[in-house]
């Protein structure tokens, strides 16, 4: 039995099936409900779902707090309990380099099945490829996600109000700065973990609290909150004034952005969400919040204001407004 993994894997004959048998089936154990059929049947409890698709390319693979596989349930998990939906199931899909250790891809599977449990979702579907050395960055994950709208509040960022109240419920940047810690030896990476969390519970939670006083919710991963609410401003063709003093922001994690020339607004997290509320449920979203230990560092941030359509601002400690745009590019090299 080898302990990496070869392109016979791949094949779609005997080794196929014991890696997808005996490896990936099996250590994910109850939360994997498929029949290895080219199709799942099943049965969702309403009318209306919600669908997702992503695709993670976590370096390194492993880290504080997290690793690719639980970036893949987490991150999927959570776009659909952003839309207002509880998810129910996900499909997996795993993309292996040749020569990738099975110990680690074993790792990487515990750490789906746990994450799985702890979103009390299922996984219906899968499929494996295995592609030649140096075609791939050691594993690639592609996960879809479907849940079901219970609720009959909508969230969508095109209803922002001037009033309305933007929280964020953890500090900013902390996922960008373990990564980039870990990456380039900057020494920060275990005073900064990442901030990888299944949020779902957490969203249900502020639904139940705030109902249709939250008007939207968005999990601030790739582009972090400058580019989250410029996306908010520009659908609501409102402005958005930002308070500097206000954001949550670690000081290792400011303090290693200011070395690396970056800033925290565009900085990814992993287990943080935006949210703008009515203003009259501005308290009551932070009371809800911050009973989770994950969003203990709630706070409003900002105000939707009168203003230019579409355009977003800050003050800051001097109180010079200064504008937040949204970036064209990256600031940084790809980090998931």
């Amino acid at each position: 039995m080898t302990d990496k993994v070869v392109l016979d894997h791949g094949a779609g004959g005997g080794m196929s099936q014991e890696l997808i048998t005996d490896t990936i089936a099996a250590i994910l154990g109850d939360t994997y409900v498929g029949e290895m059929e080219d199709s799942a049947l099943l049965e969702l409890p309403g009318t209306r779902i919600a669908m997702t698709t992503d695709s993670f390319v976590v370096d390194p693979v492993f880290f504080g707090n997290g690793d690719i596989g639980k970036i893949a349930v987490a991150g999927t998990v959570n776009d659909l309990a952003v839309s207002g939906a509880r998810p129910l199931y996900l499909t997996l899909a795993v993309v292996l380099e040749e020569g990738f250790a099975l110990d680690d891809l074993r790792r990487v599977l515990r750490s789906v099945a746990d994450t799985a449990r702890a979103a009390d979702v299922k996984i219906v579907a899968g499929d494996t490829k295995v592609v030649r050395r140096g075609e791939a960055d050691g594993i690639f994950l592609n996960t879809a996600g479907v849940g079901v709208l219970q609720r009959s509040c909508t969230l969508s960022s095109r209803s922002l109000r001037p009033g309305d109240r933007v929280v964020v419920t953890g500090f900013l940047g902390d996922h960008s700065i373990h990564l980039l810690s870990l990456r380039e030896g900057l020494g920060f990476e275990r005073r900064v973990l990442s901030d990888c969390a299944v949020l779902s519970h957490v969203v249900a939670h502020l639904l139940d609290v705030c109902g249709d006083g939250v008007r939207c919710v968005r999990d601030i991963t790739r582009g972090g909150l400058g580019t989250v609410v410029n996306e908010f401003a520009q659908a609501s063709s409102v402005s958005v004034l930002l308070d500097e003093p206000a954001l949550p922001v670690r000081p290792e994690t400011a303090m290693a952005a200011d070395m690396l020339g970056v800033d925290v607004m565009y900085l990814a997290n992993e287990g943080n969400l935006c949210l703008v509320v009515a203003p009259d449920r501005a308290d009551a979203a932070l009371a809800a919040l911050r009973s989770h230990p994950e969003c203990a560092r709630a706070a409003v941030v900002g105000e939707v204001v009168a203003g230019e359509p579409g355009s977003v601002a800050m003050t800051g400690a001097d109180g010079r407004v200064r504008p937040v745009d949204l970036l064209y590019g990256a600031q940084l090299p790809r980090l998931c």
